[in-house]
């Protein structure tokens, strides 16, 4: 009896076709996007040759520069705090038995997974419009809680994989030397730990630096993120200026993504 292959989708018929023209579908935006930045010409119309005037005028542009520092800032603030929760909580809803409602507890550090991003917004305006209103503060804290709140979950998943794989031979050891559970976690468990901690905290910084709806919904006068700064110039005119600074964020995110990549892929 002749033995049933296994299936493979990669040997179906129209396979490559198929995956080449989704391939081309999603790039092909992203590669004119690049190819206009480096356009000489003033306007998207007409190609006038290669040219970075448009990534020098960005880099003098103080509105621009001010944007950015705000958007590296926030980022890094939320992806630490989003970071820290994340650990707490994966090592809260993994070195413990189950029990009736955990998976309720792992919907709820997702739930800003499930729910749209602008029902969270809406939901974050109503709520800090009267803080603001009672405290009289109006900073960029708003906009770090909000976006750590929203990052928790993208920190959480790598962290949590990485606990659920773990080995727990060396932390049973350590506990039969008397450690404290302190001790072993400092000592045994952050180091295995740490490789998807990196990762999680990468995840959560991009997450923060590419927000546009929460951040268009929370944010006071004057704290314009990049985004919300690109967004904005898009409703006034279409300028080349906005190609050169997309395809350097496209950039950043690329490398931190390709980075997070490599982080995970370290066993522990």
């Amino acid at each position: 009896m002749a033995r049933r292959r296994n299936f493979d989708i990669r040997v179906q018929p129209g396979f490559g076709l198929i995956a080449l023209f989704t391939f081309f579908s999603l790039y092909l935006p992203i590669a004119a996007l690049v190819a206009y930045s480096v356009n000489a010409a003033d306007s998207l119309s007409r190609w006038d040759g290669l040219s970075l005037r448009w990534f020098i005028s960005a880099w003098n542009n103080q509105a621009v520069q001010d944007a950015s520092i705000r958007s590296l800032i926030l980022a890094a603030w939320a992806a630490t705090f989003a970071t820290i929760a994340a650990t707490m909580a994966a090592l809260a809803t993994t070195r413990t038995p189950r029990y009736p409602g955990l998976t309720l507890k792992y919907a709820f550090i997702n739930q800003p997974l499930m729910v749209p991003e602008i029902v969270t917004g809406v939901a974050l305006l109503i709520v800090f419009s009267r803080i603001k209103v009672w405290t009289g503060y109006s900073g960029l804290g708003y906009l770090i809680l909000a976006h750590t709140a929203f990052c928790i979950p993208f920190a959480y998943l790598p962290i949590r994989a990485r606990l659920e794989n773990m080995d727990l031979t060396l932390e049973s050891a350590a506990a039969d030397l008397y450690a404290t559970p302190w001790r072993t976690f400092r000592r045994v468990t952050l180091p295995l730990l740490r490789p998807a901690i990196i990762a999680g905290f990468m995840l959560a910084f991009v997450i923060s630096l590419d927000d546009v709806v929460i951040t268009e919904f929370v944010k006071s006068g004057g704290q314009d993120t990049l985004p919300t700064y690109m967004l904005g110039q898009l409703r006034r005119e279409t300028s080349p200026e906005i190609n050169a600074i997309a395809t350097v964020f496209l950039a950043l995110s690329v490398a931190l993504v390709t980075l997070f990549y490599f982080v995970n892929r370290r066993r522990p």
